[in-house]
């Protein structure tokens, strides 16, 4: 009964997902701590991952975790933000660095 229970165990817990280590390629990737860290792997997946990757952050994290990691982030190139905002379904405007953007307009460019 008990290696059933550690099977169960086993299952409930999502594997840790496999990015391709030119994503973090700043930090020491061996030592990433998925759970202390989560923000800055989600925010950095959007930016620099493929679509492979986004996909095993949604899984790992859950879409919940992501949606509130992408709402609070300080800074997205804008197509990244496009494309973060229909991923989770929410509109531009409720993200921070959208509305961080609009703070600070950029010159027009001639």
């Amino acid at each position: 009964m008990a290696e059933i229970n550690n099977f169960v165990h086993q299952m409930e817990k999502p594997l840790k997902p496999l990015f391709n280590k030119r994503i973090f390629w700043d930090v020491n990737f061996e030592a990433l701590d998925y759970g202390a860290k989560a923000n800055f792997i989600i925010e950095r997946v959007f930016e620099r991952g493929d679509v492979d990757d986004i996909r095993q952050c949604r899984r790992y994290y859950g879409d919940e975790k992501v949606k509130t990691a992408l709402l609070n982030t300080k800074f997205l190139p804008l197509h990244i933000l496009y494309l973060a905002s229909a991923v989770i379904d929410e509109p531009i405007e409720s993200f921070r660095c959208y509305k961080l953007r609009q703070l600070n307009p950029e010159l027009y460019p001639y």
